[in-house]
């Protein structure tokens, strides 16, 4: 099965700039999408050609917004917010319709409604698979130098924000992981989660050390939520020990000719499906001037007939002990 993540940075560019054409020839069997940003009423008609929609939207306007699709349409969708898009190939209808209630963990409930957070069950496969598009953040007050910012300073809002997304974000994802065990599933986060996790994972470390997405504290928590026992960067663990391979480049200068990237965009799965990638990178564009987004998809493929299967008992009993990889 063929899986990819993607942070298209708006849809309407992006089906401009080539999206339908990378969909059609690479095939995947599930796409998560990041950074949509456009009302249900803008989606291009037919831009996803022969995939189901699962569409979290959010209430910023022209602003972040989640996807799933799927070849088949998925078992069950949960979204933060209580209300997700689907869509059939070829349908163009706006009504949402209610999803799985999902309990919120402590301090989520003020990004619930943002369009940054879909999950699907799959109906082919044992596979929960949710796209997250992170919230940027800034750098906290004491970094903030006038004068050596893009952004206007802020005494460290930004910062401060995504800190609190990540406190109850790890609590959610231990949430979701857990309830994807028990229904006998393997869990796959997948999108731009806004942080360079290692060295590995930024062209310019040193020069990046303060730089928000790869601030000490934000590395931190993203070892919290990879174990042997909980999640794997499946990328990571197909390119060991090697720069890259990046997944996002700045539009400005000679970023992207001389490869000077970041990789913010992941597979993160449960250690069983991890195990079954047999294939995983970017698809890096061949040329400046034929980027789709300042992001490239990530793509991996999964070998499922990989996946242990385990009978109810066991994996009941995995799940008191939290023991099931």
């Amino acid at each position: 099965m063929r899986i990819a993540t993607f942070n298209i940075n708006g849809i309407r560019a992006a089906q401009r700039r080539g999206f339908e054409k990378w969909l059609r020839d690479r095939a995947p069997d599930v796409v998560a999408l990041q950074e949509v940003r456009a009302p249900a009423a803008a989606i291009p008609d037919g831009v996803f050609g022969d995939h189901h929609l699962a569409y979290e939207q959010g209430n910023v306007p022209g602003r972040n917004g989640v996807a799933v699709l799927t070849r088949v349409p998925p078992a069950a969708v949960r979204t933060w917010s209580g209300a997700v898009l689907s869509r059939e190939p070829g349908e163009d209808h706006l009504d949402t319709v209610p999803t799985e209630a999902v309990p919120l963990a402590r301090g989520l409930r003020e990004f619930a409604g943002q369009g940054r957070y879909v999950e699907v069950d799959l109906a082919d496969a044992p596979i929960t698979v949710a796209s997250l598009y992170l919230p940027k953040g800034g750098l906290p007050a004491h970094l903030q130098k006038p004068g050596r910012m893009r952004e206007a300073p802020d005494g460290g809002a930004r910062y401060e924000r995504k800190m609190r997304f990540l406190d109850a974000f790890a609590r959610q994802l231990a949430r979701s992981r857990r309830a994807a065990r028990a229904q006998g599933r393997e869990l796959l986060l997948m999108g731009d989660l806004n942080i360079a996790h290692t060295r590995l994972d930024v062209r310019n470390w040193r020069r990046s050390n303060q730089a928000e997405g790869f601030l000490p504290e934000e590395r931190a928590w993203f070892d919290s939520i990879l174990s042997p026992r909980t999640l794997v960067d499946v990328v990571r663990a197909r390119h060991p020990g090697v720069a890259g391979p990046y997944s996002w480049w700045s539009w400005l200068g000679q970023s992207f000719a001389s490869d000077v990237g970041w990789r913010i965009d992941y597979h993160l799965a449960t250690p069983a499906l991890a195990r079954a990638a047999r294939t995983a990178g970017t698809d890096r564009d061949p040329a400046a001037d034929c980027r789709i987004s300042d992001h490239a998809p990530v793509v991996v493929d999964y070998d499922l007939t990989a996946l242990p299967t385990l009978s109810a008992p066991r994996r009941a009993a995995a799940v008191r002990a939290d023991l099931l990889p």
